[in-house]
């Protein structure tokens, strides 16, 4: 079987369609079942392309969980690997899955990460009545006694949420950062719990998982880890501005296979450009709470193969991976 009519076998399938689609028909997989970040990136961005004419033909979507994307990341490389027609979405996620060796031996470098075009800002949040007023303070207080302070995310130990301290804190001159308390729990709620309880001094996570507690006046966002300040929350100062040069945000975006031409990159990082310059986007964005965050072509790709290596290094001196 050619590796064009199992990608039309496959897509039927999973759309329940009676034929194989077209093979010229582009294909998006979502590394995951139905709901959730990676579908809503395929199916978001896949029919925005075709509204607004960046694509002839409705981009086809196959979902393909397994291996917290591993599974997908595993069959582009083995089997499509020149396939110029095939986009697959990633996420932040995906570039720490792949800094942390959690795809069995795959690394970033056997894709093209061609672009990202909103974002999940990542945040540093304490109670509403803490002592700590800006992300200065809270650092200087880290730095003086580590074990004064302790953060709690919805990522487990290692997951990208322990790691936006830790990158803040290495910015600072902090070394020490296997003496910073993290405690992992079930999701960002869980998280913002502990924190407006007074059992962790600060949380980490996302603006998503804050925003009904900081309009409810239950805590106070110390910085997001934007480039600039999130629209409707002008008034939360970014890390980069307060002194700390992080950018961490939950991306959206797409990777394609490696050893297509350089060509098809651009092009595929165009099209995402068309996207992300959409009316029909700054929709999608504002009903999902995603902030702009758009990286596109070579610009991305170093963004990513930067992400990958202070994520490794990170992990490595936490104990995460060897």
């Amino acid at each position: 079987m050619t590796k064009r009519l199992f990608k039309a076998l496959v897509t039927s399938a999973v759309l329940g369609l009676g034929a194989p689609v077209a093979a010229t028909a582009a294909e998006c997989i979502a590394p995951a079942n139905p709901g959730g970040g990676w579908d809503f990136t395929c199916r978001q961005i896949g029919k925005i392309m075709f509204d607004i004419g960046a694509v002839d033909k409705p981009i086809q979507v196959t979902n393909m969980a397994g291996a917290g994307g591993g599974l997908a990341f595993n069959h582009v490389v083995a089997e499509r690997g020149d396939d110029a027609d095939l986009i697959v979405a990633a996420s932040s996620a995906t570039s720490t899955r792949l800094a942390q060796n959690a795809y069995a031996g795959m690394t970033a470098d056997q894709v093209r990460f061609v672009g990202a075009i909103g974002a999940d800002p990542g945040v540093i949040v304490v109670g509403a009545d803490s002592e700590f007023t800006s992300l200065g303070q809270l650092i200087d207080a880290i730095k003086a006694d580590p074990g004064s302070v302790a953060f709690a995310g919805g990522s487990a130990v290692g997951g990208f949420d322990h790691l936006k301290p830790l990158m803040i804190l290495q910015r600072a001159g902090f070394t020490d950062i296997t003496a910073v308390k993290y405690i992992g729990v079930d999701g960002g709620a869980d998280a913002i719990t502990q924190t407006v309880g007074g059992f962790t001094q600060a949380m980490t996570g996302d603006m998503s998982e804050v925003v009904g507690f900081l309009k409810a006046g239950e805590v106070r966002v110390l910085a997001v880890l934007t480039e600039e300040r999130v629209p409707g929350f002008e008034d939360i100062p970014t890390a980069k501005e307060q002194g700390f040069d992080v950018v961490a945000v939950n991306w959206r975006g797409l990777y394609i296979p490696k050893d297509v031409s350089d060509e098809t990159f651009n092009m595929w990082a165009e099209k995402l450009q068309m996207v992300a310059d959409s009316d029909e986007w700054a929709e999608a964005m504002a009903a999902n709470g995603l902030a702009p965050f758009t990286k596109v072509g070579g610009d991305f790709q170093s963004y990513v193969d930067g992400l990958v290596l202070e994520v490794n290094q990170l992990s490595k001196d936490i104990g995460v991976i060897q």
